[in-house]
Order: C-alpha cells, then structure tokens, then sequence
C-alpha cells in the first residue's frame, strides 16, 4: 500500500468519526437491551458541569459558625438571629421555634447538680457504624456538659468500633430486627432500645477495654459506670462484674416479666471490665458511661432506612427510654432507601412509613427532643461520569418537610456537604473525605460532618445561655423585628451608641 492510501484510510476514518460525533445524540441509541454511546457535539456544547469546590464549601461552613461580629449584645442577637433564619448550614427547627432545643439544655446544665446520666441516642445506617460522626458528637457535648464514657453498646457486637474493644462468651444468642442472613429473629417483639437483644442463658460473659484506635477520643476511654438493662428474667438471675481485676458486687434478681437495670458505681475510670452473668435473661444493652452528664449511644443499623422502630414492643420501647432517661433521640436515614426510590409516587410511599416512626418515637419518648439528619450526597455512574443519584434532592427536601410538619428538627447534611456533585468531590478530595463507594464517609469525613453536626448544635446553647441573661420580651421583640429596621439600627448604632459588651457584664 502507497503512502497516499494509507493517509486517505486515516483521513477518512477521521471524517466518519467526526460525522459520529457531530449527530450521534447525547442521550445514546437504544440497541435491544443495550444503549450504544458515543462522544457527541451535542454533549460536548454542554460543557463542564459546575464543579463543588469541596475546600472552599468545608471552609464556608466553618465560617458560617463563627460569630464575626463585635461581641456587643446587639450584634451578638443579629448573629443567632440570621444564623437561626437563613445560614443554610442551620438545625431547622420546626415553626422557628428557637427555644426548642431548651428543656434539653437545661437538663444537660442540671445534670450534675442533679446527679444524672442523660442520653442522647443515635440512631443511624452505616454512615455511622463504627462510632463514626456519634463519636465526635460525642465528645463534643461531654467537653461541655461533662459525662464519658463510649454509652449503650450490645452485648453481642457484630462490627468493631473506634471507641471500644469489646468480645463476649457462652451462652448469648443475638436477635435483630435487621441484619443479614446469620442474624436470628425472635417469636416476638420485645427487641427493645438497640432494635435487638441478647438471650443469655446459663453462663455467659462480656467483656470490654479501652479503646487504642487512633481515631479514638479522650473521653471516651474514661468509664466508671458500668449499667446493664435487662427483662423477662427468669428466677435467681446473677450478674456480677470484675473491673481492672477487682471483683464488684454481684447482683441478683428475682423473676420479672418487665425490666430491670442495674447499675456498678465505680471509684474511679477503669481500663478493662467482664460481666459473668449466671440463669436467663433478655439483655437490652450494656452503658459504659462516666460522671454525671450527658452518655451518646451510638446505634448503627446497617442496610436500614429507618422504617423498623414500630416493629418494637411499643411499652418497652416507652418504659426502657424513660429508665434510661433518654432526652434526646437522633435519626439519620434515607440513603438506603435511594435504590428504590424511582420518582415522586415511591418518595410519597417512604415519607409515609417515615411518618409512623417520627410519631411512634413521640409516643414512646414524649421527654425527648428529636433531631432527624437527612441523607448525604450519593454518587453513580451516569454515561462515564459520578453525578449525584435521581430524586435524591427531592428526598432529602421531602424528609425535612415530614420533619418539620411533624415538629422534629432537621438537619440538611445533603446541603451541608455542598450539594449535588458534592459526594464526587469528597472521594476525589486529598485526603479522601468519601469512600470509592461514593456513599459512605472515610474516618476523615465523619470527623468533618460530626464536628459540623456538633457545632450547629453548640451555637443554639450559645444562644440560650445568652437568653437566660437577658429579659425574655427583649428577646422576642428583637427575634420579630423587620430585618431592614435592624439593619437601620445597626448603621445608627455605629454613631451614636457605645457597644456594651455583655461578655464582661
């Protein structure tokens, strides 16, 4: 073949490919089962999708937690004021109520002159299996309210956490409203707080030590509190436990057909502990708590979105949370249910079973405040590129008006993490804030999105600490103000009055 003809060959093979790409549709050609694709004109004049700059979103939530004023008492209610109005990164609360989250806080402030535990219960999918996001949670309400320790934990744990060891032995068997195929399931309902519990029979042991994974908190290594909730115990039931190898007071019980909790007062933070239980018993959960304060449970329930909880013994559920003095219940689901969910009718079909959970936790636990986190982004491939799953914006917008109609809070973590395309950019992100899953967190981005969590939460503390100070009908009559006359007053204030700052008052 002469030179010529071979260039010919490449020319024209050039020209066909360009007549491809200049009408071959964007959206490809159905071939049978199959969809044949081809770089397009059409898809090329498209452009570049609008890329989250996942930093510069990181470094905008940051900031926005941030009172940037002067720390005058004026300025100071402007900043809660547009925080709890329109900072996107909020806690929205239902009908703006800002004192909603007040009875929890008084609570949390009392708590030691009260001598109590009192708990905030996560519930979750596996965005936070292994303690991830509850832990910095966690941590961060103990360093102001006091409190320790990792909280309920099963006494069977099917996966490892960053914040405790944990092992058990003899005769356990575990029963779960969910879990895969090994998972058994009960001849009723009495699967109580954790959505599962332990049949002990015989002799049985579980064991636990402190945590050495790096991602470990402080707090949560100091546990001089050990507490086991337990029901439907048959006659002489003992449990005794053995803390650093010093042998504490073994309870005995007699048969109860409800439930019990006992409680081990240690003197001091132990690094190793062993429950040797003896007779049968239902085990609802072991807390590893420290002084009074506030206890964080982290309750991770993979594949779940969040539609089992009225499946649960309705008076147990009640009579458990009020034992336990439960204040405060968590919920963060929706991402599991994204597979299915296929337009507005199957949204629709969800917000209808989500509804029954959110009424049957103000049933079971009318004490408690209840925040419910929506989805994160999820990423897929779509013709070669990861965009954010179908529908998955309508869902989280959907949760957070079932939410809010339902008078539960709602936090937007969706919107929090930048939005659609964000979960793309947190894999690409160095170091990865996301899975190549493009679902789940790494250790990293939990530590971002709880840290965001707890901040959020911590700023409407702030604001009612500030409140207790100032006369109640001052703080109304400013929360109602038009924004433009505050606005206005803000100017005059720069000219004719001195900024008092309350912070020294």
């Amino acid at each position: 073949m002469k030179a010529y003809h071979t260039l010919l060959f490449i020319l024209s093979v050039f020209f066909l490919l360009g007549i491809g790409w200049y009408v071959f549709p964007a959206e490809g050609v159905p071939a049978g089962d199959l969809t044949l694709r081809f770089p397009s004109y059409e898809e090329d004049r498209m452009g570049e999708e609008e890329v989250v700059d996942v930093d510069l979103v990181l470094s905008n939530v940051s900031k926005s937690f941030e009172m940037t004023v002067s720390e005058t008492l004026l300025d100071s209610l402007e900043f809660f004021r547009d925080y709890l109005t329109i900072n996107p990164n909020r806690i929205y609360l239902p009908n703006n109520d800002y004192s909603y989250f007040d009875s929890l806080f008084y609570l949390l402030e009392n708590a030691e002159k009260d001598q109590k535990v009192y708990r905030v219960i996560h519930y979750g999918d596996s965005q936070i299996e292994m303690d991830r996001i509850t832990s910095v949670l966690r941590q961060r309400l103990q360093e102001i309210f006091g409190g320790s320790g990792p909280g309920m934990i099963s006494a069977v744990k099917r996966i490892s956490s960053i914040s405790l060891i944990q092992s058990y032995s003899g005769g356990l068997t575990r029963y779960a409203l969910i879990g895969d195929s090994t998972s058994f399931k009960a001849s009723h309902n009495r699967y109580g707080v954790m959505t599962q519990f332990c049949q002990a029979n015989g002799f049985s042991t579980v064991s636990f030590s402190t945590s050495k994974h790096s991602q470990a908190f402080e707090k949560v290594k100091e546990i001089s509190r050990v507490s086991m909730l337990i029901g439907n115990n048959g006659k002489g039931f003992k449990a005794t436990l053995k803390a650093d190898n010093v042998q504490q007071e073994t309870k005995e019980f007699a048969a109860n057909a409800g439930i019990t909790l006992m409680t081990w007062e240690l003197p001091g933070n132990i690094s190793k502990g062993t429950i040797t239980m003896q007779g049968n018993a239902e085990i609802y959960g072991v807390m590893l708590d420290g002084g009074y304060g506030v206890a964080v449970d982290n309750n991770a329930l993979r594949g779940c979105s969040g539609t089992i909880f009225t499946r649960i013994n309705k008076p147990l559920m009640e009579n458990s949370l009020e034992v336990l003095d439960a204040r405060m219940i968590i919920l963060q689901f929706g991402g599991n249910r994204m597979p299915s969910i296929y337009g507005t009718k199957s949204i629709t079909n969800y917000m209808e079973e989500l509804d029954n959970q959110i009424k049957y936790f103000k049933e079971v636990a009318p004490q408690a405040t209840i925040l419910f986190i929506g989805p994160a982004d999820m990423g897929k491939s779509k013709n070669g590129k990861i965009v954010t799953w179908p529908g998955l914006p309508e869902l989280n917008d959907s949760i957070k008006a079932l939410a809010l109609r339902n008078e539960v809070a709602y936090w937007d973590m969706f919107h929090v993490m930048g939005g659609e395309g964000s979960m793309a950019q947190y894999v690409k992100h160095n170091p990865p804030l996301a899975g190549p899953d493009y679902i789940h967190f790494t250790f990293q981005g939990a530590q971002e999105i709880g840290d965001d969590l707890a901040k959020s939460l911590i700023i409407y503390h702030d604001f009612y600490q500030l409140r207790q100070r100032l006369p109640q009908e001052d703080v109304i009559e400013f929360m109602n103000k038009d924004r433009e006359l505050i606005e206005q007053e803000k100017e005059a204030r720069k000219y004719k009055f001195k900024p008092v700052n309350y912070y020294n008052q």
